[in-house]
Parts: C-alpha cells; structure tokens; sequence
C-alpha cells in the first residue's frame, strides 16, 4: 500500500512501449531513490557488505514490484520470467534503448529533420530537442556544446532569422544553454508584449499624462492600493470612485479641445502606439520616421502599389477618437539614391493627416537606425537602405518620393543580371557595382539592388572596422604596402602555405605572390621589384611593413638601402599602423572565401581563389580612389569586363586532334580557375587528369540560377543578357565537381548491347540477335535442358531472361560475335528447397603459369577448347519449375512451366554440377585428376610424354606433345559436350597468349586489358613513371579521412574499383605490381587523398609499361622450380609488422609471387626473414608436388636468402633465447630443409629478386629485379 501511495503521489504513467523511455526511466530511478530501493538496480554485485541475503532479496523484491506497477500490460509480458531488479533494468534498456546502429540512424534522422514550424511553441521545440539529445547521450552518441547550440538554431524557421544573427554576432563560441536560455527570454517577452497589448486603454496618453501608466485591468494606478481606490475623489466632477483622468467628462472635454494627434492602437489592432506631432501639417505628402508607431501608415489609397481590403480594427487618437484600418498593401518609395525600394504591410487608414514609417517595425525585420548630425539611416548589414533629415518640426522626413500606382522607373525586371555580374565579379559591393553600371560597363543589370546573398554573409561578416590613415602619394610606386598572410592548413596545389601582397599607395593596385616558407619573402620582393620598375619607368621610394622576420632580414635591409628605398615599420603589437595591407589581405581572403564556398571547390584550391580575388579586386572600383578602379590608375586604360566569368564555373575545353583518336569526344568539362599571367586565355582545372589546363578554345558554362534548394532566387536571375547574339534559354545550376566526380561520372560507362528482349527486337541488329536466341533456344532443345508440365500445387516457379552480348572476334577471319544466353533468375531460389551445395573449383592461376612454362620449355601443342552452354551439360538433382522464355512461349500452353533437368546458367547450383559431371567423364576417359589442382587433368602416353588439360569453368587449354593425341581428346570431349575449337590457344582469362616456337619462347602479357583500365579511369593521357610505388609515399592509416568533408569527397573517388582492377593485373602477369597493390589493397575500408594519390601513381607506372609481360623460353638450369624470398623489417607504418615477398620462377618466367604483411610482429631482422622463408618453403611444397605430377622430377626447390642468420638459423636446430618466442609452425621449414625438399642458399642481395616485392626500390634496382624474373615489354 505504501508502494502504491508513492506512485500515486507521484504521479508516474505506466510505460506501454511508445512513449519517452528515457524520461520514464529517469523519474523511476528517482522514486527508487525515494523509497530507499535504487541500489537495487546495480545488481547483487555490488551489495554493501554490512547487508544481509535476506535483507537484499527483501529490498530486490520491493524495487521489482515498483517497477512491474509502473510497466503497462503489453511490456509486462516481455518481461515476465525476469525476477530481479537488474534483469528487468537491462532487459528494458536492451529493449527500447538498444545501441544498434539502426537506433543511432533512427535518433539522428530525427534531430537532423527537426524544424519548427511558424507559429509553434518555442518551448515544447526546445523541449524536443532536448529529449532528443539525451536519448543519443544514453547510446554513447555524443555532440560538442557547440554542435548542440548550432544544430537548435538551424532548427528554427525563418522569423527567428534575425534572433539568431544577433546571438551569433560577436561571439567566438556558443553554449546550448545559453542559445536555449536567450531564446526562451524571447519567447517569453514576445508573449508578455502580446498579452499586454490585447488589453483596452492608452499605452501612452498625452502632455498632460506623460509618464504614467494603467495597470492591465486599468482599475488603478500603478502604486495605489485597494483599499485607496474606494476613497478616491475626482477633481473634475466631485465623484468618488475615479480620478480626474478616469472621469468621462473630462474625457469629453478632450475630445472636444485638443490639438495633438498623438495616435494609439486600439484593442483589436496589433500594434501599440503612433505619434507625430500636429504642427507637421505641411507634411502631408512626406514620409516621416517615428520610433513610436507600430507599423506602417498612410491615409493615401493612390499610393499603393498593391492594395487589399482588411477588417482588422481601428487606432484610437489621443482624444480617444477612434480611426478605423480599412486596407493593408504595398508601396514603392524612389530613395534619394534612386533605388526603388517596397515598404511592405502599410496600413491604409483615411482619417489619419501623415504619412508615418514604422522604425519598430523596421527594427523587428533586422534593419538598425542611427541619427547624427540632423541625419538619420536606416541600414541592414553595411547597406544603407533609407535616409531621413531633421527639419524644423525636429522630425524626421524621409528623403525619398512615392512612385504612385505602382509605376516604378527603374524597377527590377526578370531579366536583371545584377546577381550574376555579383558573382562574376567576386561578390562586388552594390557601391561598386553601381559604378560600374554608371560607366555602362556591365550589360544585362537594370538595377544594382542586391537583396540578400549567403556567401557574402559567409565570407565577408566582421565584428569592427578598422580606420585606415591616407597618404598624400603624388605617384604611383612613390609608397607601398606589403604584409605576409599565413599559414594555412591546407597547403595549395603547390605547397604554398602563405601569400605575400603588395599595394600601391597610389594607384591601389595590388600583387599577390604565393611562399612555401616565409624565407622566400626576399627573393619574390626583388622579382616584384624587378618587375614594376621596368613596366613603369619609375622607382620604388618606400615600403611600408610591419616587424616580421622576414622583412628586417639582414639582405632585405641591405638591399633597401643600396636601392634607395626607404622603410617605414609598424610599432611592436600595432598591426593598425600597416592598416592598408592588413584590410587588403582580408579582403582577398574574404573575397577569395567567397569564391571558393561559391565554386564548392575543395580548401586545396585556396590559392587559385586568392589569384582571382586579387585579379578581381584590382578591377573594383576603391573607396580610397573616390570610385576609380586601380588598375585604370595604374595603367591609364579602361578595363574590358566582357571576358569575365564566374570562378568555379563549368567550361568545356577543346581536345587538339593529336591528342584524342577519330571517335573520341573533341571536348572535355573542366573548372574554370581564373586568368593565367601573361597568357591570352583562360586556367582550367582538369578534375579528372587532376591538372592545370591552359586553353583559349574554351565553351564557357556561365550561367546563373538557384543556389541551393533551400534558397530559390527572383525571377530576375533566370536569364543571362550578357550575350546578345545567342537567344535567351532557361538556366540550370551550375554543376559544381568535387575533386574526383569526373572520374566516377567516366566509369558509368554504358554498354550498346540490349538489356531485354523488348529492345533486342527492336534495336537495328535485330535479326542477328533473333537469329543469335534461337541457336541457344535450338541448343537447349537438343540438350533437352527441360520438359514443358503443368505447375504442381505449393511449387513457384523462378522467372528467365535473356542476356545479350557481343564478342570480338577470336582472330581477323572471323568477324564479330552476337551471343545470346537464356538465364533463370537464381536469386529467387531459396537454400534447403532448390539447392544445397554450390561450390565449384577453378584452375589456379599459377597452374596456367606452369603449364604454359613446360609448354615453352618442351615445345608442347597447345589448343583451346570452349564448351557451349557448359552449364546445360550437368544434371540437376533438385526439382526446379522455370516460366517459359520470353519470345518462345508454345502457342496454346502458355500456362505451362518448365521442369528443368538439367543446369541452366543463373542457377546457383549450375557450376557445381557442370564440374561433377565433366570431372566424371574425364576419369572415365583415363585422365587423373591432380592432387595438387583438380582443375587439371593429366595422362600419360604410350610414349611416356603427358597431356594436360586445364579447365576454367567452360574455358579449357590442352597441352601435348603430339597434335594427334590432342585431336584424339578433342574428338572425344566432342561426342559428350556440345565443344567449339578455338584452335591454337591465343588468350585465356584476358591474358594474351604470344609464342615464337623456333626459339621456344612464350609471351603472357595483359596489354590490352591495361588499356581498358587505363582508359576507363582516364589515365591513359598521364604522364609515365619508373616504378610502381615511388619512395616519398608513406602510407599509413593516419591518412584516412578524419572529418565528413573528407569522408565526403573520398567518397565520390572510385578507390575500391580501380583496386581490384590493379588487382586482377597482378594476379595474372604483372609481379611487378605485387608490393605496390598489396599495400594501397589495406585501405580498401577508408582511403584517404594520399592512398588515391599512390594509386594514381601506380596507374602512371602501367601508362608506361602497358606493354609488359612474363616471358618463359628454353635456357640452360631454368626446368626446375627457382625461388627467391625476402623481408623488409618492420616497414609497415602503423602497426610495425614485417613484409614477406617472394617469388618463384621456371623456365625462366616467375609462376608464382607474392606480397603480404606478416602476421605476427618481428623483433629481428632475423625474425622477419625466418618467418618469409618459412611462408615461401609452404608454396615451395606445394610447386613441387604440382610439377611432379606435371612430369618434372626434381630434387629440393632451391630458394634464395639473402639473410645469412636467417638461413643458419633453419639449418641449425638450436635452442637459443632470441628465438624461443618464435611459434612453432614456422620452424617446419627446418624438417623440410633435412629432409632435402628444400634447399636453401644464400644470395646477394643486389641479386635477389624478391626484393622488389618487400619495399620501393630505385629505378635502377627495380629494372635489374624484373631483368632476374624475365618480366618486360614483349
């Protein structure tokens, strides 16, 4: 009872599953609490001492009985078999606040897709929010305070826009509950004003009431008790009850005889209070400012430019005279600056005698006023929107006049690219645009009005301004400026890491030079010098700087003072004093930020941006030049702005003949970057080649639209007039590129063969793919893959498709190849019901290797066969129904499926049960099957010479040394397989098969697939490289990306994809690749730019050596297996492991390599070494059994070690306390060594061919390892 009591009073809901777990289970830790029970949930574990058994599992029970009564009946049941407090804890937890990543993905959608919507309550936002961020607190998801305050703030709508520029303004850092608490205070005076202005009766009376205040019920005045207000006697009609200013015939009396026009809102209005004085009559057809009015008002009907009739109540005079609103609209004003401003939500009231503007209203819409000097501004931001002038009346009226009935001069019009040219040049003031426009200078702009743009916002907001002092110059390069910007974090495309700015005092034009290092400061002033000295004739007289290092450099100094220049130096700590630098180099920075955030270009392009921003800047009009633009100071020349574009914008560059074949495109999309010096065109990024291009036949994309989907522009941004000879067209949003999206835009590559049925029978080819699916429709038929039946009950059949390809010819005979292949859709199959085993082997590569090496070596035949419809040969041992195929359904019985008897291709089972009943047939036919691949079948002949037969799924090479018992073989594999005779084996598995017989030499080469590869990944204009993995690459996973910008745009890079293709490279010829692949293959989960960068380079490697391959020939001591094995001690950057790299070699051609990390950590040189040698000695094993069975008998594979411990240390079984550790598996390879089946000798390194394998390696080494293994261009 007493449990129950508490709960009551309480007042805790039972959980039933769907409500705020987290807030439940906090108010039912705090019950516990009360009641004295909450060390329950800790488990027994952590009883105290001093408490008994009894006592615990009485305590236990009482918390489990709390919590069960709190529990409603749908989660009672789930936990109904836990009897301890702890167990229904976690339970729950485990249930409704579980840890998944599918709850952290729910928990984040919902914080990320929270917005509050106009008009909500602020409070129950904040609450959610709140609830939110504790319930991922409680996953272990946790945010910086900071990232809380900013994700709250993007979370309110549009009306608290201005809230929350003023909470930011200023200020480094933010706090949740500060940004929380400053918005409640908001929320709660919002509402207070609201309440208060509800009520009935003045705010503010006149003269002769100033200062004093009604309460909300207006009984009273503010101060005076009850019990005083019964006693109160009028002094106007000797009443008691009311005062004077309470007294309606007082009140009457002021109808009668006052003058004032004071003007407040009534109850049903929404607004407070108007006022203007009556001795402004001669006004009437002005604008007047008032700081006390609470919205926009004109008795003028003619005025408006958009007009609605309303009913939203009346303002009350001073005399208590009511005026009733009868319309709300628009109006236009002309400003004294002649742009045509809208004043929004005027109120049309007829019986009012001014004009009046709302500054409250302004205010409240994120414009600021000032008065100074009889002038008053009204500004948002740094733009002056509207001024007013104080007259006699000490009023103030506005300069400007209404432009009746809507008829606007210079109004905005849909074709205004005043935006554009905003963006085009560097996010210009509307100060200097307008400028410009005076001049006639930037075609297409009908007005310079700028409403509101993000980027300047982002790239431009400052705290103060600094005042710079002017200096009275006669000419140009008399004074100059100069100051460092730097570091960065980021370095450029270059390695700079700072900037270095001249300014002119004069003419005010500046030079940006980019510096890896500050030392360079010198060098690059003596260029600059150099160089406007001999442009102009005249000579530096002084150079202004502040106190760095770089400029008080002994040969700087000295070099001033043998030139004649004379320096002037900031105070210690007084960067003002340098003012003229300073605000230059921010205003290429905040230019320059603008550009970049524009572009949406990566921060590593930051000097690119900074190049155009001065080049930009130099082309602005200068405050300090009254309106002239410096470079016309400068050089005494107009400047053409016809040729400017916008930064970052998409262009289309044209590709020279020489450098694209007959069917390539004649253009490429590139980024446009800016202006290169000294040169008539235009600097282009390349994303793809990942380059600079410099180019004059150049298609510009330089078109203007929305932003972003969030903030759609005007109408007046739709249309670019800066051409007039092309017509006008709909614009889309420039597409802007991260650093790598042209690559994967290059490998959605599409192919022009038929997905479906539909299109194959309607595309040109037609008949020849008809002709193409009713041989393979013939072949089933004959193969009699099924029989048509009817569908029996509880059975679904699987679906079939066509797939269509075409094949290029096997030699230049034969002409291009239509295919068509029926396939079952074998993913509908469902293990246990239409398949069990799937598993099917393939021959090794490096069987291939080392038949093709006997093939060399003996001068044996080799043919290719190929199986047609190699699937249909094996039986099925499951009841499978397939819907008849689309186009050769049986006229009649359409209803009827397909019972398959045998395989079909998409049948998980397919491969498996094609090798059983091949693999059956060969042992039937006399061939054994190798123990050490049973992909390959050997036999021996009358002769004692072998045959071989290698089979790769439908694929098979045959090898002897006599055509006839080829023939024989092929003839018999013909009479039991629908087989087609490829003849003398040309390529295999993509590699391409080359040999010279009378010199007994064979050629493997993938030279062709290279290409592919090359060219899908647009590589195949790179520039070549040497070796596969230079030595400046230290790839390490602290290279990974760490940010999700980072994350972002390496996702867009093709990392994992152009891996595998490399991969594939290695695996079949290319050895030379082993090292490199493996280590770019260990960041496959989350490479980084550097990790791309090494695959790139590794892509330039094959662009030079694309022609390179295996060769295998007859030399003296090549017909046995030859090893060479080697380490690199502790190379790998993170974790310290060893690499082991080896190689195996016969006939002179490497069959068999590899490159891997070791999987224990080596504390030795000797270690690492012995543990390679112990890796290799296992493939060595195996090589040799494979050869023995292929007919070569040799004694112990040799290998080579360029170790001498390593190798005393497997032929010496001691026991020594350096090599205890060693685990026990890796000494095998001394009972290998004794039992003679390996022979291990030692080598120089200089001659040992592993080494390329282990680590990077020079030029000069790297060729002489490929020399040793036969590995070059055929």
């Amino acid at each position: 009872m007493a449990i129950n009591a508490s709960i009551a009073t309480v007042g805790l809901v039972k959980f039933d599953g769907t409500g705020n777990f987290g807030l439940w289970q906090r108010r039912v830790k705090d019950l516990l609490v009360q009641q004295g029970l909450v060390k329950a949930l800790y488990g027994k574990t952590k009883k105290p001492e001093k408490m008994t058994d009894d006592e615990w599992e009485e305590l236990d029970m009482k918390a489990v009985s709390t919590i069960r009564l709190l529990l409603a009946d749908e989660v009672m049941y789930d936990v109904m078999e836990e009897n301890s407090t702890a167990g229904i804890w976690l339970n729950l937890e485990k249930r409704y606040m579980s840890k998944s990543l599918t709850n952290k993905l729910h928990l984040k959608q919902k914080l990320y897709g929270l917005k509050m919507t106009e008009g909500a309550d602020l409070r129950q936002h904040i609450n959610t929010f709140k609830q939110i961020i504790s319930d991922m607190l409680r996953i272990d998801i946790k945010f910086e305070d900071e990232d809380k305050a900013m994700m709250l703030l993007t979370s309110l709508p549009a009306s608290y826009e201005h809230l929350v520029t003023t909470l930011l303004y200023g200020k480094e850092t933010l706090e949740l509950e500060e940004v929380s608490g400053a918005l409640l205070d908001h929320y709660q005076r919002k509402h207070k004003d609201s309440a208060e202005s509800s009520g009935e009766g003045l705010v503010v009376k006149g003269y002769q009431d100033r200062g004093r205040k009604k309460d909300k019920d207006d009984k009273s005045a503010r101060g005076r008790s009850k019990s005083k207000s019964k006693t109160v006697k009028c002094f106007k009609c000797q009443k008691k009850g009311h005062m004077k200013r309470e007294c309606p015939e007082w009140n009457k009396g002021k109808e009668e005889s006052s003058t004032s026009v004071n003007v407040v809102a009534d109850s049903e209005s929404d607004g407070d209070m108007l006022s203007v004085s009556s001795s402004t009559d001669g006004l009437n057809n002005s604008w007047l400012l008032d700081s006390a009015c609470s919205f926009h008002v004109t008795p003028h009907r003619n005025w408006f430019d958009t007009y609605r009739s309303i009913n939203c109540g009346s303002v009350r005079m001073g005399n208590d005279a009511a005026c009733t609103i009868i319309g709300m609209g628009t109006i236009k004003i002309k400003m004294s600056d002649g742009v045509v401003r809208t004043l929004e939500e005027v109120r049309h009231i007829p019986d009012m005698r001014k004009n009046l503007i709302s500054l409250g209203t302004l205010d409240s819409k994120g414009y600021s006023y000032k008065s100074e000097n009889g002038i008053m501004k009204v500004s948002k931001g740094a733009m002056v929107v509207m001024t007013g002038q104080k007259i006699s009346s000490n009023v103030y009226k506005l300069l400007g006049n209404t432009i009746l009935g809507g008829v606007a001069a210079v109004a905005e019009s849909e074709d205004d690219d005043t935006l554009l040219w905003h963006m085009r040049l560097g996010h210009m003031s509307e100060r200097g645009m307008r400028e410009l426009h005076k001049r006639n200078l930037l075609t297409g702009i009908k007005s310079c009005k700028l409403d509101f743009c993000k980027y300047c916002i982002m790239g431009k907001q400052c705290r103060v301004r600094f005042k710079t002092a002017t200096h009275k110059t006669k000419g140009i390069l008399d004074y100059v400026h100069s100051d460092i910007w730097g570091p960065v974090r980021t370095p450029s495309k270059g390695g700079a890491q700072y900037f270095m700015s001249f300014i002119d005092d004069y003419s005010r034009k500046a030079w940006v030079y980019f510096l890896k290092n500050k030392s360079e400061a010198f060098a690059k002033f003596k260029i600059w010098k150099a160089e406007v000295e001999n442009q102009t004739g005249r000579k530096i007289k002084c150079l202004r700087t502040d106190n760095g290092t770089e400029y008080r450099d002994g040969d700087f100094l000295k070099f001033c003072e043998e030139h004649g220049i004379k320096r002037h130096f900031t105070v210690r700590k007084t960067p003002q004093q340098n003012g003229v630098a300073e605000r230059l180099n921010r205003t290429i920075t905040e230019t320059a930020r603008c550009l970049r955030l524009n572009a949406e270009l990566p921060k590593i392009f930051w000097a690119e941006a900074v190049d155009m921003a001065c080049y930009i800047i130099n082309r602005s009009p200068r405050v300090a030049l009254d309106g002239k633009v410096a470079e016309e100071v400068w050089t005494g020349q107009e400047v053409d702005y016809s040729f400017m574009r916008i930064f970052g914008c998409p262009a289309y560059v044209h590709i020279s003949g020489e450098d694209r074949s007959k069917l390539d495109p004649k253009s490429k999309k590139c980024i446009f970057l800016g202006f290169k010096k000294g040169v008539k065109g235009y600097k282009l990024w390349d994303p793809v080649a990942q380059k600079v291009v410099i180019s004059r036949d150049v298609v510009e994309l330089d078109e203007l639209e929305s932003q972003s989907n969030e903030e759609p522009h005007s109408n007046d941004q739709e249309q670019d007039s800066t051409r007039s000879d092309r017509p006008k067209r709909n614009k889309r949003p420039p597409v802007r590129y991260g650093f790598e999206d042209l690559v994967s835009y290059a490998l959605l590559t599409s192919s022009e063969d038929p997905s479906t049925f539909q299109e194959a029978i309607e595309s040109s080819e037609k008949d020849k793919w008809m002709e193409a699916m009713v041989e393979e429709n013939e072949s089933l038929s004959k193969n009699k893959t099924w029989e048509l039946t009817e569908l029996p009950k509880g059975k679904k059949p699987i679906g079939c498709k066509w797939v269509f390809k075409k094949k290029e010819a096997v030699s230049e005979k034969e002409g291009e190849r239509f295919k068509a292949r029926l396939v079952a859709k074998g993913y509908s199959q469902r293990h246990g019901i239409d398949y069990d085993e799937v598993f099917s082997p393939v021959v090794r590569h490096t069987s291939i290797r080392v038949v093709l090496a006997l093939v060399a070596d003996q001068d044996l035949e080799l043919e290719q066969l190929d199986v047609k419809t190699a699937f249909l040969h094996g039986n099925l041992e499951e009841e499978i129904f397939m819907k008849q195929p689309e186009g050769f359904k049986q006229p009649g019985i359409e209803n009827l499926v397909c019972r398959l008897k045998k395989s079909l291709y998409g049948l998980k089972q397919s491969p498996r049960q094609w090798y059983k009943r091949f693999d059956s047939y060969m042992i039937q036919i006399g061939y054994t099957r190798c123990e050490y691949d049973c992909c390959v079948y050997v036999r021996i002949l009358e002769d004692g010479s072998y045959i071989f037969l290698l089979l790769y799924v439908d694929d098979m090479l045959i090898a002897a040394k006599s055509m006839c018992e080829v023939n024989r073989l092929k003839s018999l594999l013909h009479k039991e397989f629908e087989m087609k005779d490829l003849g003398a084996a040309k390529k295999i598995l993509g590699m391409e098969i080359r040999r010279d017989r009378e010199a007994r030499k064979l050629w493997l080469s993938q030279k062709n697939y290279i290409r592919k590869v090359l060219e899908k990944f647009s590589m195949l204009d790179a520039k070549p490289v040497s070796t596969p993995l230079a030595n400046h690459f230290r790839l390490s996973g602290s290279q990974c990306p760490k940010n999700e910008e980072e994350i972002e745009n390496m996702s867009k890079v093709p990392y994992a994809s152009a891996v595998g293709c490399l991969m594939y490279a290695m695996v079949c010829t290319r050895p030379d690749l082993a090292h490199a692949v493996s280590t770019v293959s260990r960041y496959m989960a989350n490479p980084g730019r550097e990790h791309w960068n090494a695959v790139k380079w590794i892509f330039r490697y094959l662009k030079g050596t694309a022609e390179h391959g295996i060769l295998f020939s007859r030399q003296p001591g090549t017909n046995s297996v030859v090893g060479y094995v080697d380490a690199d001690y502790a190379g790998e950057v993170d974790d310290r492991r060893s690499t082991t790299g080896y190689v195996f070699t016969l006939s002179g051609g490497p069959i068999c390599w590899k490159s891997t990390l070791q999987s224990i950590v080596a504390m030795s040189t000797t270690e690492a070494e012995y543990m390679a040698v112990a890796e290799a000695a296992k493939e060595a094993l195996w090589l040799k059994g494979l050869v023995k069975e292929l007919g070569l008998n040799q004694g112990g594979v040799q290998m080579h070690c360029d170790s001498q411990s390593a190798i005393y240390l497997a032929k010496n079984q001691v026991y020594h306390a350096r090599t205890k550790h060693i685990d026990v598996r890796f000494h095998k390879i001394r009972e290998l060594i004794v039992t003679g089946d390996i022979v291990l000798e030692k080598v120089h390194t200089s001659e040992n061919a592993a080494d390329m394998l282990t680590k990077p390696v020079t030029t000069a080494k790297f060729k002489h390892c490929l020399d040793l293994v036969n590995v070059s261009s055929l």
